[in-house]
């Protein structure tokens, strides 16, 4: 595949999150309209001691992350390559502005997920997407819209 941007290793190379707290392992799809990725929560990530101890559920808080990193920050920095192409794309953060979210089953220790966007829109360094996470199988985890700001950095 062809890609008029970005490839998805340098996608991953320039996502500002870094271990333990980038929940992005590859980019499967990408293109101006939308984006997939997927992450596996491995069974000693740090949230799950507290998160209920002995019996660990992925924090929602940490799945609203995964899927924004997707599907705002990772097709953001996508977009802006198309836009602006490559130069500078370092010089750039995106701050998360607004979400609006739905859960239908707990993700666990070990298990993989499949994240998919779809760009609502792209204007004046703000990306709007409609974001969805699956399992393997496809059974729906969780739906998001989310919003998210590209500012220069100082």
């Amino acid at each position: 595949m062809s890609y008029p941007g970005l490839k998805s290793s340098e996608i991953l190379n320039l996502l500002p999150q870094q271990a333990p707290f980038r929940f992005v392992d590859e980019i499967l799809e990408v293109d101006e309209q939308h984006i997939v990725g997927t992450y596996t929560f491995k069974q000693d990530e740090f949230f799950y001691a507290g998160h209920f101890p002995g019996n660990p559920v992925t924090p929602g808080v940490i799945l609203i992350e995964s899927m924004c990193q997707v599907g705002v920050v990772a097709l953001g920095i996508y977009l802006l390559s198309v836009q602006k192409g490559n130069e500078d794309l370092d010089q750039w953060v995106t701050l998360f502005t607004d979400a609006e979210v739905e859960f239908f089953a707990p993700v666990y220790p070990k298990d993989k997920v499949i994240i998919s966007a779809n760009k609502i829109y792209f204007r004046r360094m703000k990306l709007r997407a409609t974001i969805e996470m699956r399992n393997p199988e496809g059974k729906l985890l969780a739906t998001l819209t989310a919003a998210g700001q590209g500012v220069k950095k100082p």
